[in-house]
């Protein structure tokens, strides 16, 4: 029998056993899988059964935990450690050496490279799923409450379906961009798209980027993810269903931000914000860190972390920062996987891993030094670290405008500084009180709320598993077309009436005036 085959049928008859509810979990490897992951320890704290479906060559999504089951489909669509190495590498040459404009053009080309590649990848996955009919049917028969995605790929939201399943999203992007304007109005006049780095308060020429990022991007959706989701979507679900539709049924969506990271906009009834679900107060640090944070005395210490993606950079940077280190009289923890620089000072302590939430809750902690990924920047929120970015790709550039706009950080261009512009960042966020007291202050907002945003999100989940679903939750403004949602048809109709209602009175009038001049002439 197959392997595959043998596996879920194992799974099925252990669930079946289970009490507790039953959530099958279709994850992104990655740094959403961080997220993920905390989301599926708690549920499975709570006695709930947890089973995830990964592709063969996942990088973070092991195969065994005691935290849940797994199938895994011999199919690829993990993420690959060494392609993102080689692409910060390319990226970062690409803006040494290119011109501005040029620059972005090569960048986004080599990101929609991959995310193409990951999008087909993914169809080739579900495809495998659900044309084994083993495999189906016991998903069918282990009778799960629900589906939890992330969806930044489709896979979860095709399974949803494919099985008739409540689902929900553990979101910040979908497969079109920004979560948000996949569901809730997204007035371009104050809501600013990601990319081009905006806040809520443009100019008029400011406005026309902004329209113009939209527009690119739904180029993007219509060449690099239609031309995979669509004929899947046909083949599986019949030739009336959009397979964006799909993603818009979902009855909950678990937002990852908020209105302390972003700015104001619409919102609907069934989108929870959880920004910062992942943090946690800080627990004491292993002996060999905390006496080396200790030794700081009054100057402090400094973080340094580019996430999970990256653990090095190219050689010469790495030299640069280590540098600007050297000259500062605080510590500094630096999480680098790469060769040792030779100019590294004695202040620098070199770490394979650490503790990030753990030191940025330590009273010592200065300053995080940081590439401006989401759980990144929400850690040091909820800590109150004002932060020194040096953004890499993806949405980390958009993430540090936004913590510029407020104050509490300064971005640095890490392809193009040195020693002495690394320098002055610190120095100036370390030394200048506002970037400490607008972070402390956003993290007070954070913190100011009835209920913690980890309990929030498994309150939702766990509604949707009681109930079937949340369809009184739903807007069904996705299903109407453009022209009904905007009421083009509707202002079209009510002026052409009023136009008719004018020429109507136009013709009386007309009608009357002749009626009375040939009664005056009459008279005459």
């Amino acid at each position: 029998m197959h392997l595959l085959t043998m596996t879920a049928l194992l799974l099925s008859a252990t669930l079946s056993l289970s009490s507790g509810g039953k959530v099958l979990v279709f994850p992104l490897d990655g740094s959403h899988w961080v997220n993920m992951k905390v989301i599926i320890e708690e549920l499975r704290s709570r006695g709930h059964n947890i089973t995830v479906v990964r592709p063969s060559d996942s990088w973070y999504i092991k195969e065994e935990s005691p935290h849940y089951n797994c199938i895994t489909i011999p199919s690829p669509g993990g993420f690959d450690e060494e392609f993102f190495v080689t692409l910060v590498n390319s990226l970062l040459k690409i803006r040494r050496e290119g011109k501005f404009f040029l620059s972005h053009i090569m960048i986004h080309l080599e990101l929609m490279e991959k995310i193409l590649q990951l999008h087909q990848q993914v169809v080739e996955m579900m495809t495998i799923m659900f044309e084994d009919e083993a495999l189906m049917k016991s998903l069918t028969d282990a009778k799960f409450d629900v589906v939890l995605t992330d969806p930044g790929i489709g896979g979860g939201v095709f399974l949803a379906r494919r099985l008739n399943l409540p689902l929900v999203l553990n979101a910040r992007w979908t497969v079109h961009g920004e979560a948000h304007c996949a569901i809730a109005p997204c007035p371009l006049s104050y809501v600013p798209y990601p990319g081009p780095e905006l806040t809520d308060k443009m100019t008029f020429f400011q406005r026309v980027q902004n329209v113009l990022t939209y527009i690119f991007t739904l180029l993007q959706v219509t060449y690099i993810v239609a031309p995979h989701y669509t004929p899947f979507t046909k083949r599986y679900f019949g030739p009336d269903v959009e397979y964006f539709s799909l993603f818009q049924e979902a009855d909950v969506w678990l937002m990852r931000n908020d209105f302390t990271f972003d700015f104001p906009r619409p919102t609907m009834p069934n989108v929870v914000y959880m920004s910062g679900f992942q943090c946690k107060p800080a627990k004491p640090l292993p002996v060999y860190l905390e006496e080396f944070v200790q030794s700081s005395g009054e100057h402090g210490v400094i973080i340094m972390s580019l996430g999970t993606l990256v653990g090095s950079l190219p050689s010469d940077i790495s030299e640069e920062i280590a540098a600007a280190f050297a000259e500062l009289p605080q510590k500094v923890i630096w999480r680098h996987q790469g060769p040792k620089p030779s100019t590294l000072g004695n202040n620098t302590l070199l770490v394979d891993w650490m503790p990030q939430n753990d030191l940025l809750g330590h009273p010592k902690t200065k300053v995080f030094v940081a590439h401006g990924g989401t759980n990144g920047v929400q850690e040091a929120i909820y800590h109150g670290v004002p932060i020194v970015g040096l953004p890499l790709v993806f949405d980390q550039p958009d993430n540090l405008f936004k913590m510029v706009a407020r104050g509490t950080a300064k971005v640095v261009d890490i392809a193009t500084m040195d020693r002495a512009v690394f320098v002055e960042a610190l120095r100036e966020v370390l030394h200048e009180p506002s970037y400490r007291e607008n972070m402390q202050r956003l993290s007070r907002i954070h913190h100011d709320q009835p209920m913690k945003p980890l309990e929030r999100a498994i309150f939702w989940i766990e509604f949707v598993m009681r109930n079937g679903g949340a369809p009184h939750l739903r807007t069904q403004s996705f299903r109407m077309s453009w022209i009904a949602y905007h009421s083009v048809d509707v202002i079209l109709t009510l002026m052409m009436a009023f136009l008719l209602l004018l020429l109507i009175l136009f013709l009386a009038i007309k009608k009357c005036l002749s009626v009375l001049l040939k009664k005056k002439v009459k008279s005459e």
